[in-house]
């Protein structure tokens, strides 16, 4: 655990084994595959020569070579025919196929890339969609950590209709801090500097009762976070699977009443508890953080919470497609 998508050359990612998106024969071609054959040398092609081909949704594993993994794993991505052909049932084999491989080779990393959007014409978003249910329903059984590696911009995409409904979203809840008026800044500067000036004055009287407040401090993320799982009735490890947040982690988290997470762990989970609004604000609060208007992160994050939407991939993928931190990992 996690699945974490990164933009970058599958070519170059240091982890246990890639996965190539081969055609049938397993000779190299175009694309990613093209790549991989020519960054791992002419003696990945001399053993692929051995393995007699490979079917559609199936996968096989060679050496890496020349690469920095230790393996490739070779499958064959469906060609898209307009998706009355079993096209999906054959692309999330291929997802299953290819990690069951990596785990019988006791890989603990694993890089993907985006299978049959390509050459093979598969439709972005779709193919995005059956590659994060798939490793997603995997990781559910597994500790494995799994990178979708994008190369470039013009390789990912989001459901055109989700990215509409959040960009409208986006322009009617978020507020740019970098287009307010002179006017309003030097307002708001004006009311700070007031709340200044009263904190001052009344600060002999706020110190006289500094020890009571610290001595009735409220229920910090950790204990707060372990409440809320004993409520829901789930086990700690659905939670976290379902956060994204690996098992390392989330025993920090457990074993330390202090331990602060970062913003996006902290809001992993109030999504994996399927928290409201108000009780995502109210746990955020206590690791030290708020829902704002002015964080498009965050506006995108209520946009989800306020259509109960709780798939936790799907939030990623928006946030990936809007340049914004990704939560659990």
């Amino acid at each position: 655990m996690p699945l974490i998508i990164v933009r970058n050359d599958i070519t170059k990612m240091s982890v246990d084994a890639i996965v190539n998106a081969a055609k049938e024969s397993l000779l190299g071609g175009g694309g990613v595959d093209g790549c991989i054959h020519r960054a791992a040398g002419p003696e990945l092609l001399a053993e692929c020569r051995r393995l007699g081909g490979c079917k559609t949704g199936d996968a096989k594993i060679t050496k890496a070579y020349r690469l920095p993994c230790r393996y490739v794993i070779h499958t064959v991505g469906p060609v898209w025919r307009g998706g009355g052909h079993g096209e999906r049932e054959q692309l999330a084999s291929c997802y299953r196929t290819s990690l069951a491989l990596a785990q019988a080779h006791n890989c603990e990393t694993v890089a993907f890339p985006l299978i049959s959007s390509g050459i093979f014409g598969y439709p972005k978003d779709q193919a995005l969609r059956v590659a994060a249910d798939t490793i997603g329903q995997f990781l559910l059984g597994s500790d494995m950590t799994v990178y979708l590696v994008i190369f470039d911009r013009a390789a990912y995409q989001i459901s055109g209709k989700l990215f509409a409904d959040i960009a409208e979203y986006i322009d009617d809840h978020y507020v740019d801090a970098h287009t307010d008026s002179r006017r309003e800044r030097m307002r708001r500067m004006g009311v700070v500097e007031s709340r200044m000036l009263t904190a001052y004055e009344d600060a002999p009287m706020a110190a006289s009762g500094l020890d009571e407040a610290l001595a009735h401090l409220d229920a910090g993320f950790s204990e707060t976070l372990l409440k809320l799982i004993d409520r829901s009735g789930k086990k700690d490890t659905e939670v976290y699977k379902k956060a994204n947040i690996d098992r390392k982690l989330f025993s920090k988290i457990r074993n330390n009443p202090d331990y602060k997470p970062s913003k996006p762990t902290a809001v992993a989970f109030a999504i994996a508890l399927e928290l409201s609004l108000p009780e995502t604000r109210d746990l955020i609060a206590r690791a030290g953080y708020a829902l704002s208007p002015s964080s498009k992160f965050d506006v995108i994050i209520e946009y989800f919470i306020m259509q109960r939407d709780y798939d936790i991939f799907k939030i990623n993928e928006a946030l990936f497609a809007f340049d914004q931190s990704l939560l659990g990992a």
